[in-house]
């Protein structure tokens, strides 16, 4: 029987921790999945290889049997692959009737699958009651879909009142409702909706991820809304009323006297909705660019000179 390296079969160092080795598992499994490699016996056969050592190198204690195994792996050898002048005791359970068995769980992120002799060697012993072990964990187990991922488009007008949008995916034809004021990178779930489960196993879900176009007008920042107040200089000077138009509608501005440039003002409750939140929102912040005329008439000329005059300018 064949001495199997699990460290090498998932690629990675025997000092490797469980973050890496469950890395590596999922980047091999996705890859030789049966769903991407539909009648590919190598693969399948490849897929129920980094199972088994997933299944070994992600539990300390099968991990530390597995590493002492490694370094007397020649004595077991020459031991015939029997228990005569090997401590085969060290590394298995003592089941009843002088069997070996093993009644851990082979389930996985994956779902079970069949595993080598050397793993039921290893791991289950001899006898009966390994036979019955090994013809159980090489059932195949249902398996989820594989997850899709997609992206879409929407306005900040979209955004802030919510709306529906419909798209086809594998001959289906999908409604995803989006809710008023959902952020710039939200991922929405739609169950079921992505890859065909494996032997029986559920359908793998669909994740759309929510991508909000840059508004011409408003920069978004959280649920506030930022944006630039276009004021006359005339009503900066002298002060006056000013109307804009916001995402909740039109609003009336009093201008103060002498207000200068890049003032801010404050709207309370006239940016985002918050998201998941009835009547919340953000706050509008404006701030204040004055608006210089342009050709000047003669009169309008003469009136800014009679202006500096007075001023002693």
């Amino acid at each position: 029987m064949e001495y199997k390296d699990y460290y090498k079969i998932l690629g990675v160092e025997k000092s490797a921790g469980k973050d890496e080795i469950k890395k590596a598992f999922r980047k091999l499994a996705m890859k030789y999945h049966p769903d991407k490699n539909k009648g590919d016996k190598t693969a399948e056969e490849k897929f129920k290889e980094i199972n088994e050592a997933n299944e070994v190198l992600s539990d300390d204690n099968k991990r530390k049997k597995y590493d002492e195994l490694g370094s007397n792996w020649q004595n077991y050898q020459q031991a015939g692959g029997s228990q005569e002048g090997f401590n085969w005791g060290r590394y298995t359970n003592q089941g009843q009737g002088g069997s070996y068995s093993f009644n851990g769980n082979f389930e996985d992120l994956f779902g079970g699958s069949g595993y080598s002799d050397f793993f039921d060697m290893f791991f289950g012993g001899t006898g009966s009651g390994s036979r019955r072990g090994r013809k159980q964990s090489r059932r195949t187990s249902a398996m989820k879909g594989q997850d899709f991922e997609s992206s879409i488009d929407i306005t900040l007008e979209e955004a802030f009142s919510g709306t529906s949008k419909v798209f086809r995916v594998n001959d289906q034809s999908i409604k995803l409702n989006i809710k008023p004021g959902i952020q710039n990178g939200h991922v929405l779930k739609l169950p079921g909706k992505g890859g065909a489960g494996h032997s029986g196993g559920q359908a793998g879900d669909l994740l759309i991820r929510i991508n909000i176009l840059k508004h011409i007008k408003f920069e978004r920042k959280g649920n506030d809304l930022y944006a630039e107040l276009n004021i006359p200089l005339y009503d900066c000077m002298l002060g006056g009323k000013t109307e804009y138009n916001t995402l909740k509608g039109t609003v009336k501005i009093d201008i103060p006297k002498e207000c200068p440039d890049d003032k801010v003002f404050r709207l309370p409750k006239m940016g985002m909705p918050v998201y998941g939140k009835n009547n919340d929102f953000g706050d509008l912040y404006l701030t204040v660019k004055a608006e210089f005329p342009k050709n000047l008439t003669k009169k309008e000329t003469e009136l800014f000179n009679e202006l500096k005059k007075l001023r002693g300018k």
